[in-house]
């Protein structure tokens, strides 16, 4: 930020503010602009164009037409294009990290960190384009059965707004590898981020058509990407109530859907643990981007004979935060995302205080009052399943402690949620984790580590959490169609390297006797 409080980039070519579509930058017909706020003091830092239904419509056509030439593209020259994006990426980390904290509100080191990992995922699916692979299935002689993979076709993604590059580049670069092509609705609280890769797309030459942004609200824009029958699949990340909205909008078309939905993630915390490591784990898993995770620690069970003591631990790692903008270097805890985020975590925090929990620590934000979005970080402790707190996902820096005495008690317990994304442990004991990494119901489990998120390994939950996997060489089958083809007739081999002759015959349109 420069010295008026307005965003001062090195590269001012990335602060876009117009849709992107067919290449172009333009305006909504209507002309209607949305406010990009900074969390950290309410300030307006820009205006985006307020799209509707006929920008979405647009851009549908752009991606459909350039589906015709994009999934036809060599493998190799998508994976130089990725490339070529992922290293634009790196040379503006600094920027693109500036735009996080700016309209998110997260700490720098974590917005680089961030930066870092959305990169991860673009070099990861620029290589997993050249390794979609078919297979060829045993069959009776003069028959051949062949299985091929397709791109699907046109994806809509729309992405949140607590890590608005990573999501992005997550479920994009994996649609780009794919031979897909993207109409991408970004959340309206942080667009800028998302408009400035999609500068940086067009840049690595990324051609026109093949990734498309519109920004605005999301009831009419989801409306039109939910039921043009273009729009071949749905992929969404955030809560569960808007997950099972967007399903039952694309239910009459039937597309294809990934959903990452909302997550109440159990950390187990075990009477053989060892506390100082235990107590790093939750620290990194519920505090990141001031608890703002879909994986964030949301229920801590310790054992009642540790108990204690990781409380008396943690309690001197959460003093030891610092609540600040993310501008200033050593701040490790921002604001949170908008007023209805602090309305809904102060809300959780007193019903669980009503019916008999207690705060064991709690930061003092009165110096930041008075300005911006801000929630102290806090312990609450005495907690029972069921309170408000233990069914809800908190989404802010809360961390609650649960007691426990016996392992089948915690594994109900952790089981007890209808989400199913993520869970920790820490033990030990190899057999307790072999037994609880079948026992525990979560697409996830980080077993003494609080980080279990990286560009090589599935992401994604079961149950309530949604379906499908992003990330890893299993992120990019999500877009992609299985054909078999069949092929009978074919000449039966009467000596070693003829049925190669009869398939190389195939190919080059030789004749075959029909079966």
């Amino acid at each position: 930020m420069n010295a008026n409080g307005q965003l001062d980039l090195a590269d001012p070519g990335l602060l876009r503010s117009q849709c992107l579509i067919d290449g172009e930058w333009i305006d909504a017909r209507s002309a209607e602009t949305l406010a990009v706020c900074d969390p950290s003091n309410g300030a307006t830092i820009a205006r985006v164009t307020n799209a509707s239904q006929i920008e979405a419509g647009v851009a549908i056509d752009a991606a459909e037409a350039a589906f015709a030439t994009w999934h036809h593209a060599d493998p190799s020259e998508r994976s130089r294009i990725l490339r070529a994006w992922g290293e634009l990426v790196e040379e503006h980390r600094e920027d693109l990290a500036s735009l996080l904290v700016t309209e998110q509100g997260k700490p720098m080191n974590e917005a680089r960190g961030e930066i870092d990992y959305a990169r991860g995922f673009i070099d990861w699916f620029a290589e997993e384009a050249r390794r979609i692979y078919g297979d060829v299935i045993p069959t009776a002689p003069g028959r051949r059965l062949f299985v091929e993979k397709h791109p699907i076709g046109v994806v809509a993604a729309i992405t949140p707004w607590n890590f608005p590059a990573a999501m992005i580049t997550r479920k994009v670069a994996a649609a780009i590898a794919a031979g897909c092509t993207v109409v991408l609705k970004p959340s309206e609280l942080t667009p800028l981020t998302a408009l400035a890769l999609g500068e940086l797309a067009v840049r690595a030459e990324l051609p026109s058509g093949v990734l498309n942004i519109v920004t605005g609200m999301p009831e009419a824009i989801g409306a039109k990407l939910t039921s043009d029958p273009r729009v071949r699949k749905l992929t969404f990340t955030g809560s569960t109530k808007v997950g099972k909205l967007l399903a039952e909008q694309c239910a009459p078309t039937l597309k294809r859907l990934s959903l990452e939905l909302g997550g109440n993630a159990p950390f187990l915390i075990f009477e053989d643990a060892d506390i100082e490591p235990a107590i790093d784990a939750v620290m990194q898993s519920k505090f990141r981007n001031t608890g703002q995770t879909c994986v964030c620690a949301n229920r801590i069970y310790v054992h009642d004979a540790i108990h204690d003591e990781f409380l008396k631990g943690l309690c001197a790692k959460v003093e030891s935060l610092r609540i600040g903008s993310g501008f200033d270097e050593r701040s490790t805890q921002g604001p949170l995302i908008n007023k209805a985020a602090v309305e809904k975590a102060s809300r959780l925090v007193e019903d669980a205080l009503r019916n008999g929990a207690s705060i064991a620590f709690q930061h003092d934000c009165s110096p930041l009052k008075n300005s911006g979005t801000w929630f102290p970080p806090t312990i609450v402790t005495g907690a029972h399943e069921e309170m408000a707190i233990a069914k809800e996902e908190i989404f802010g820096p809360v961390a609650v402690l649960y007691r426990f005495s016996d392992d089948a008690t915690a594994i109900e317990s952790a089981n007890g949620s209808a989400s199913g994304l993520a869970s920790y442990v820490a033990t030990r004991s190899p057999a307790r984790m072999l037994t609880l990494a079948s026992q525990l119901e979560f697409g996830m489990i980080g077993i003494n580590t609080g980080q279990i998120s990286d560009p090589i390994a599935p992401f994604g939950g079961i149950k309530e959490s949604g379906y499908g996997r992003e990330g890893s060489k299993y992120g990019i089958e999500e877009y992609l169609d299985l054909r078999t083809v069949a092929i009978a007739g074919l000449p039966l081999p009467t000596k070693l390297g003829d049925d190669q002759d009869c398939v190389s015959a195939l190919v080059n349109h030789g004749t075959t006797r029909r079966g």
